[in-house]
């Protein structure tokens, strides 16, 4: 009988055979019924059994191949940024990693995930943004050399100002109390988004709100383009603040920031979170003539992707 179910699901097997990862289109009960039609009594359970055995099993897509991983610069800027990583610790400089999770609606609405309980959590049948009480927008940062998070919840847009703004408010609160002699700052984020490497408002707000305002020089260091999973925030921070919600509606943001604060981990992770109030506009441009008085140096390797912002003279515009 072993053999005939092999024979059957031959034909619709597939897989890579290198890894040993297999999968079969159709599912137990359908293999049973065509077994059944063969002679051959069983339960579904018995060819899920027999199919395991095999290493075949119904999967899903597995989202693993890295369509820019070809490029020539790719290895060369995960390198340097490692580089930049050592330094700054050698020399007692704090390291952030920046990022912003994923936007949410408020209200009762489904959050994936599984939580014990009695009876399952009712919500709305479908996610209208009319039906909503307000969009979360929370804005991470992670300390890389504490181990600890601080989470900036917005009610706006997720705009580059917006960013910076949750920095400049962690450094107030929590930076600059265990770093208080830092003499620079180093910044790792995503190539794309409100923190990437192309939009002006992101300098030119790092230039103001954080370079100027502290005296503090920031050396920013952006992932490839397609690399954000590489970003130390995504599983050290958002992945643990995923699980201790998963199942959860947010149906205010007050829940929310509980959830958030209540985010720990057996290596001792600790988070902070706040409401940070207050409306962002998107579009705002930023022109040629303000651009030229920023004190930006960009890095020889990859310059795209590195920059050190340096505190403009006094006197200089700002913006």
């Amino acid at each position: 009988m072993a053999m005939q179910l092999l024979e059957m699901v031959t034909p619709e097997t597939a897989g890579d055979p290198m890894g040993a990862r297999k999968w079969v289109r159709s599912s137990w009960r359908q293999l049973r019924q065509r077994l059944a039609h063969t002679g051959h009594a069983v339960s579904a359970p018995t060819v899920s059994r027999l199919l395991k055995k095999h290493d075949d099993a119904r999967r899903v897509n597995a989202k693993e191949k890295e369509a820019r991983s070809q490029h020539p610069d790719r290895d060369t800027q995960f390198l340097y940024i490692e580089a930049q990583k050592q330094a700054f610790t050698a020399a007692g400089c704090p390291i952030i990693s920046v990022d912003t999770k994923k936007k949410e609606l408020l209200g009762d609405f489904k959050n994936a995930g599984q939580v014990w309980c009695q009876q399952s959590i009712t919500v709305n049948v479908h996610d209208f943004p009319g039906d909503a009480l307000g969009r979360a927008v929370p804005d991470g940062i992670y300390d890389l050399q504490r181990n600890e998070g601080a989470v900036y919840v917005g009610t706006s847009a997720d705009t580059p100002e917006f960013a910076v703004t949750a920095m400049t408010r962690w450094w107030a609160q929590r930076g600059c109390l265990a770093s208080p002699a830092a003499p620079q700052l180093l910044i790792l984020a995503d190539a794309g988004g409100s923190h990437g490497c192309r939009p002006r408002l992101w300098k030119a707000a790092l230039q103001s709100q954080l370079s100027d305002r502290l005296g503090l020089p920031v050396t920013v260091c952006h992932d490839p383009t397609g690399c954000a999973k590489w970003n130390p925030i995504e599983h050290r921070l958002f992945s643990p603040i995923s699980l201790t919600w998963a199942g959860q509606p947010w149906r205010t943001v007050e829940i929310m920031l509980g959830y958030l604060r209540a985010t720990t981990t057996t290596t001792g992770l600790r988070v902070t979170a706040s409401l940070l109030e207050g409306g962002y506009q998107t579009g705002t441009r930023i022109a040629d003539a303000v651009m030229k008085t920023l004190q930006v140096d960009q890095h020889v390797v990859c310059p795209q992707w590195n920059d050190t912002i340096r505190p403009r003279v006094h006197g200089a515009l700002t913006t």
